[in-house]
C-alpha cells in the first residue's frame, strides 16, 4: 500500500474496516460515526451514531447491488464518517 496516495490508503482501509464490521458485528459501527454524523438510506435520513447504528442493525435484507458514499473527517487523529449516503442500484441488472 505504500505506493498509493495517502487518501487512497485511508479510503481503502476505512472501507475494509466498515464492511468487516457491517458483515460481522453491526453494533460496533457506532465507533466510526459521531453524534453529528448523518446517514441517508434510500432517501430516509438518520442523524447521530445511535440512530445510524439502529438503522444499520435493523436492515437484514439481501442487497444485490448498491452505491455507498462516505464522507470522512479526521477528528483527534481518528477518521470518522460524517456523512454516509446509501442507494440501491436497482437499474444495474438486466
Amino acid at each position: 500500500m505504500g505506493d498509493k496516495p495517502i487518501w487512497e490508503q485511508i479510503g481503502s482501509s476505512f472501507v475494509q474496516h466498515y464492511y468487516q464490521l457491517f458483515d460481522t458485528e453491526r453494533s460496533q459501527l457506532g465507533a466510526i460515526y459521531i453524534d453529528a454524523s448523518c446517514l441517508t438510506w434510500e432517501g430516509q435520513q438518520f442523524q447521530g451514531k445511535a440512530a445510524i447504528v439502529e438503522k444499520l442493525s435493523a436492515d437484514d435484507d439481501a442487497i444485490m447491488g448498491f452505491h455507498q458514499v462516505f464522507l470522512l473527517k479526521n477528528i483527534n487523529d481518528a477518521w470518522v464518517c460524517t456523512n454516509d449516503m446509501f442507494r440501491l442500484a436497482l437499474h444495474n441488472f438486466g
